[in-house]
């Protein structure tokens, strides 16, 4: 039987073997935690804290009362060591709040279980969940508390939990879905009672047989007759939210839109998992799970740790480096994200730290065009990346936007099958930058 799959797309190596058969280990910090006030889709947080103050885990650090942001929380007990600016995981010194950890891990008193969450009003789910910082794990960092408040007139009719994890190396939501079966099935059910007449899909690329296998003996097991298990082809990226909603429902849809427009809302299986532990067990958001891997890594591993962390901690966990990495990613090699140090934080969005040999990079020089047109039979929207790269090159930002470079979902799909090397992701990348920045001081005037 075929599988369910979208027009375009590539098949990269897929490396995730260093890691698939990692259980996840915890990891508890030993410097300083630094939590940046911008780690999420949205207004950025003012921190609500200052230096000497006393913090518990789940302690507000940073807030805004911003329809769409979530609030900064801390992850450990201690002291407010300092509120200052640091270097972040992108490479920018951004405002951050400093924690000493006192090593007690207490937690903030306000965190409790809600009260009879199964009869509760669903919209006190919302609550919770904005008050714990949860937002997409995938990622894409969007508070998960807007995306589940659409508007009246959506009529939602899939919630999809988004387990493909199609990026390369990466396994970190493989093995949540394997050892956090229950609390992600059971997540998705609170999630449901916001809208029950969805039906609930749990999307699973298919190189991941034993997370299917476990889930959909979970779901059986559950009584959920609304929810499924759909395996995926494996093809990259599949993962996105276009590509998913083409695959899943057969729906198309324009990138400006949102999927709650096409009656969807797509939710990764880390949040939903997230989204348990808030309601259910009275936890906040303040771990993550990442996969820190790469052939220059001695000892890969899929680590759980407070969000705060040091990411050398991690590396130094894995047994450092066996070999001098050539370059070192925040994320998987497809769209992640090249890092200048690894004196930064772990933040929500981080899922994994690649660090490649000068070997693996397979870095080459950039090329004249070919006019070969693989980049566009690749790019899933349908864009054409041999022309958007010259305008931002050329600074014709007006032309870039005309022939919808705006829809770029920065897959790096294009790059990637170029013979010649040319740095297509990244010129759209920074187009996009540009366009944005530019209509932000034309909204300011």
């Amino acid at each position: 039987m075929k599988l369910p799959t979208f027009w375009g797309g590539i098949h990269p190596p897929q490396n995730k073997e260093l890691t698939v058969s990692e259980s996840i280990v915890s990891y508890r910090p030993k410097g300083e935690l630094v939590f940046p006030m911008s780690q999420h889709i949205g207004a950025p947080c003012a921190p609500v804290v200052a230096k000497g103050d006393r913090v518990f885990v789940g302690t507000r650090l940073g807030n805004n009362d911003a329809f769409v942001s979530a609030p900064i929380l801390s992850s450990v007990s201690g002291t407010v060591k300092d509120v200052t600016m640091r270097l972040t995981p992108p490479g920018a010194f951004e405002t951050c709040v400093v924690v000493e950890d006192d090593g007690k891990n207490e937690l903030a008193p306000e965190w409790k279980p809600l009260e009879n969450y199964q009869t509760a009003d669903p919209k006190e789910y919302v609550k919770r969940i904005r008050d714990a910082g949860i937002v997409g794990f995938g990622g894409a960092t969007f508070p998960t508390a807007v995306k589940l408040s659409p508007p009246p007139d959506r009529k939602i009719r899939w919630l999809i939990v988004n387990g493909v994890e199609c990026e390369p190396y990466l396994n970190c939501d493989n093995r949540l879905m394997q050892e956090g079966t229950e609390k992600i099935v059971q997540g998705l059910a609170l999630t449901m009672r916001l809208f029950p007449e969805a039906e609930g899909v749990i999307a699973i690329e298919n190189n991941k047989p034993e997370a299917i296998a476990i889930l959909k003996d979970a779901v059986a097991k559950s009584g959920l007759n609304n929810v499924t298990v759909q395996p995926l082809a494996v093809k990259y990226p599949q993962g996105a939210e276009k590509m998913l909603i083409e695959a899943l429902t057969g729906q198309e849809f324009v990138i400006t839109a949102l999927p709650a427009d096409v009656g969807c809302i797509i939710l990764n299986v880390r949040t939903v998992y997230q989204i348990y532990s808030a309601i259910v067990e009275g936890l906040p958001a303040v771990t993550r799970v990442v996969t820190v891997t790469g052939d220059a890594v001695a000892h890969p591993k899929n680590i759980k740790t407070p969000q705060g962390t040091m990411i050398r901690e991690l590396i130094d966990l894995c047994g450092g480096f066996k070999e001098q990495p050539a370059k070192i990613l925040s994320g998987g090699p497809m769209m992640g994200l090249s890092m200048r140090s690894i004196d930064v934080p772990v933040v929500k969005g981080t899922s994994g730290i690649l660090c490649l040999t000068a070997k693996s990079t397979m870095l080459k020089p950039i090329r004249a065009c070919l006019r070969c047109g693989r980049c566009v039979e690749a790019c899933p929207m349908g864009l054409v990346p041999t022309v958007l790269e010259p305008l931002v090159r050329a600074r014709q930002y007006k032309r870039f936007e005309e022939e919808g470079g705006m829809n770029c979902i920065e897959c790096g799909s294009c790059t990637y099958m170029c013979p010649a090397n040319r740095p297509l992701t990244q010129g759209c990348r920074d187009g996009k930058a540009s366009v944005t920045a530019m209509r932000r001081k034309a909204a300011a005037k």
